[in-house]
């Protein structure tokens, strides 16, 4: 009998388990941080640090749903709740007319200063305590290319929608 061309080895799958708990948790600790400092989720967190992060301070909501990597629709509803708090404002694309730009209000850039603090020292502690810097820079080493990989395939936004019958 043959494996599957995709078989996982004991290895790798102790790789992959250990790989999703450290997900797992520090994602746990992330979301206590930022709904203590700010009253956010770490989706609505994303949303706004790649909106303040961005020279422009704004995105096409479509690249911005293949960054997070979230649905457009749960990205609208996220987007909507950060518009009517006030922390980013939506208008028609200027490139695109059928397209929706968000952009980050100074209100969300305030509240995103407020929480960073407590977002870096949680990802300090709880990622980067036990490593050195050279542990730091190969975990960036060997992720960088799962993630290139991964990004590879089509972004959900970009992938044919299926037809209601």
């Amino acid at each position: 009998m043959t494996e599957p061309p995709h078989a996982v080895d004991p290895v790798q799958l102790g790789a992959y388990f250990a790989l999703v708990e450290v997900s797992d948790l520090l994602r746990y600790a992330i979301e206590q941080q930022l709904r203590e400092a700010g009253g956010l989720t770490f989706v609505r967190f994303q949303i706004l640090m790649r909106l303040r992060l961005s020279p422009t301070g704004s995105h096409r909501m479509t690249d911005l749903a293949d960054a997070i990597v979230h649905s457009r629709s749960g990205l609208t509803y996220q987007a909507g709740l950060l518009e009517k708090a006030g922390l980013v404002a939506r208008a028609p694309s200027v490139d695109d007319e059928r397209g929706v730009t968000l952009t980050i209000t100074e209100a969300g850039r305030a509240l995103v200063a407020r929480v960073l603090p407590g977002h870096e020292e949680v990802v300090g502690q709880m990622l980067f305590e036990p490593l050195s810097r050279a542990d730091a820079q190969r975990l960036a080493d060997l992720l960088g290319p799962v993630r290139d990989h991964m990004r590879a395939a089509p972004p959900r936004s970009g992938r044919a929608r299926r037809r209601r019958t």
